[in-house]
């Protein structure tokens, strides 16, 4: 199967007329014919039924078209990276992280490094999930993580970054954003958003506050839902401070307990390149060194 033949396909499965999909890709229609019917026949299966006016996909054909497209993404992905790459630079550190925010200072991590290591990328890659799977498969370099997640793993080196405590997230007109501080007693009566793949520090807190019977709450699956709902006045929520995308969107107060979530970036510790090094030394003194942004 070549590249040209799943553009192809993929374009036939858009058209549903060889006609227009060989003129669309720029070549004869019985070139184009003959490639769909190659594919065809390396692969054992009909992808499109013909007609007198045209083509229709057959069911095992539209699964087929659909996984192409997805992997014709993530080639035309891999190709760029690889063009980016190869034109500047000579290395690369990948970091693994569930959303941009969760490390406030990688940009300006990123920017720095780049004066000093000029002829190494640093890549961000976003897991919401799997994160912790691709860095022990060695798919990326660095990973963002919470010290409890990294207790059990052999291999790695944990390297502070900072101390996030956890924050009540509401509407910027609600009383409760009018707070300095919200205490557990300020919630009685309220709906709170739980759920969501919270780590254990946070789930107890959602439980002592559930077990209390002053509060009511709502199952909600993940982060991004829980903020819908609380924008469209469902109820509030807790979330850890490394959450926060400091967009203004949502007021965070900071919430009266002792829980607490220490950040950590992981490293192989097998990997002894200088510049990873260098890269984590950088992000730690920038939070080190951070006064303005609540964590």
């Amino acid at each position: 199967m070549t590249t040209k033949q799943i553009d192809y396909c993929i374009e036939l499965a858009h058209t549903l007329n060889f006609s227009r999909a060989a003129e669309n890709m720029f070549v004869s229609q019985p070139t184009f014919s003959y490639q769909i019917r190659l594919l065809e026949d390396e692969i054992g299966f009909s992808l499109f039924d013909r007609n007198g006016k045209g083509a229709a996909l057959t069911p095992a054909g539209a699964q087929f078209v659909t996984f192409l497209a997805g992997m014709r993404e993530d080639l035309k992905r891999a190709i760029e990276q690889g063009q980016n790459f190869s034109a500047k630079y000579k290395d690369n550190i990948s970091i693994s992280l569930m959303v941009r925010q969760a490390v406030f200072y990688l940009p300006e991590a990123m920017r720095i490094f780049a004066g000093s290591h000029p002829e190494i990328q640093v890549t961000p890659v976003f897991q919401y999930e799997n994160g912790v799977e691709a860095f022990l498969q060695n798919e990326v370099d660095l990973l963002f993580a919470l010290q409890e997640q990294t207790r059990q793993i052999p291999g790695i080196l944990a390297h502070p970054l900072f101390e996030s405590r956890i924050y009540l997230i509401a509407q910027r007109d609600d009383p409760l954003a009018a707070k300095n501080l919200i205490k557990e007693e300020d919630l009685y009566g309220r709906t709170l958003m739980v759920g969501g793949g919270s780590p254990p520090a946070l789930k107890a807190v959602q439980h002592r506050l559930i077990n209390t019977g002053q509060i009511d709450y709502f199952n909600s699956p993940d982060h991004d839902t829980t903020l819908t709902n609380v924008a469209a006045g469902r109820g509030v929520c807790l979330a850890p401070g490394f959450l926060n995308d400091h967009s203004g969107q949502f007021a965070w107060i900071p919430f009266d307990c002792k829980e607490n979530f220490s950040c950590v970036l992981c490293s192989h510790k097998e990997d002894g390149r200088e510049g990873v090094a260098s890269f984590i030394g950088i992000l730690q003194k920038l939070y080190a060194d951070a006064v303005a942004v609540p964590l």
